[in-house]
């Protein structure tokens, strides 16, 4: 019997983008299933490989920037352009990302978000109306300051000199606007987490540690933070902190609505909009998703997470494959079936050889799940 089978993985990060795995996995499924028909719809929740998922949905192009990285050293980025809706797509992760720079030679102190300014005045030069930003998988935790920076905004202490780095925030007294504030007529921000700027649940304590903030830097850091978002809201009247998504990104969500005049919106529901994704969820017997790592945080909003909710919700069965799936039976309770890359091989051999195993993995998905019959 044939099946139609939607195949929607996101990225496995550090060896495959989504459109990769979807490839890899569609190869797979048709050695052990050959009469399925099989649909690729490769997923982005804001972080690496955004520009390229949301680029190809929308039919945008190309175009590359000189900028800085997050440790301002010369980089040529890449953001996309669809002229017919004057719209401008920009992934921070392809210009401030953590996976661009070489591991532990960067503290965080020593980055921020210029970068992105740069990137953002080229599509505005452009004519961009419209932009929408990934900024998953950043390197900086400076809640938007080198950014701000880069677009005019001064930072100032109580002598009226400019601040330089985010670590001196903790000697801001006000904040001098640019002469223009306007550069989109929209920016749209897609965040893969609905953290607060600030707290136990807010950027520097959940996520700083995974880009090099030590147990010591924590207070340093937050206290930094802490006062920024105190002086914007003294400043707009705006208490913007405690939203939803402020603190992705080390707080580039928050510097995105309090400089840039953003509105922020869940990755994945940004790209279940434009992929037209119930639609297409409605002419599926089957789905089959993917990342990386599948752990109990693939449910805390995370795209592969929120897909398998949909389906449930749907009654369609949704099948999980993985490099590696954590331990916690919850992650497996929100698929009919995971699969792991590691009951297979060794993770050394699986980043080896990721296309290679990753359609070993769905060929013995597509022979032993129920719903093909097998």
């Amino acid at each position: 019997m044939s099946l139609k089978i939607l195949i929607v993985p996101d990225k496995f990060k550090g060896t495959l983008t989504a459109r990769a795995a979807a490839e890899a996995i569609a190869t797979g499924w048709r050695k052990a299933r050959a009469q399925d028909s099989v649909h690729l719809l490769p997923m982005s929740d804001g972080g690496d490989g955004f520009g390229e998922v949301i680029s190809a949905l929308v039919g945008a192009k190309v175009q590359t920037t000189r900028t800085v990285d997050a440790a301002h050293r010369p980089h040529r980025a890449r953001w996309w352009w669809e002229p017919s809706t004057s719209t401008a797509i920009i992934e921070s992760a392809g210009v401030i990302g953590l996976a661009m720079l070489p591991p532990g030679r960067f503290h965080p102190f020593e980055l921020d978000t210029l970068g992105l300014a740069a990137v953002v005045r080229a599509a505005s030069a452009k004519g961009a109306r419209r932009c929408l930003i990934g900024i998953g998988g950043s390197a900086t935790n400076d809640g938007g300051f080198g950014l701000a920076r880069g677009l005019g905004w001064e930072f100032l202490d109580s002598a009226d000199h400019s601040l330089e780095s985010w670590t001196d925030l903790s000697r801001l007294v006000r904040i001098r606007r640019p002469r223009r504030c306007h550069w989109f007529d929209e920016t749209l921000v897609a965040v893969d987490v609905g953290n607060p700027l600030l707290g136990p649940r807010g950027a520097t304590r959940v996520y700083g540690p995974q880009k090099g903030i030590r147990l010591e830097d924590v207070e340093s850091s937050e206290h930094c933070l802490r006062r920024l978002a105190q002086v914007v809201r003294e400043d707009s009247g705006r208490d913007i902190a405690r939203q939803p998504g402020a603190g992705a990104a080390g707080g580039l969500g928050f510097g995105l609505l309090a400089f840039l005049g953003a509105r922020l919106e869940p990755g994945f529901d940004l790209f279940a909009r434009y992929a037209a994704l119930d639609r297409q969820l409605k002419d599926a017997a089957l789905v089959l998703t993917g990342e990386g790592t599948m752990d109990d945080s693939t449910l805390m909003g995370k795209g592969v997470g929120q897909l398998a909710a949909r389906c449930r919700r749907l009654k369609i069965p949704c099948l999980g494959l993985a490099g590696v799936i954590g331990a916690g039976a919850k992650v497996k309770r929100a698929f009919v079936h995971t699969y792991a890359l590691t009951d297979l091989t060794t993770l050394q051999q699986a980043k080896a050889r990721p296309v290679f195993w990753l359609e070993q993995l769905a060929e013995a998905a597509a022979k032993q799940c129920p719903q093909t019959g097998k």
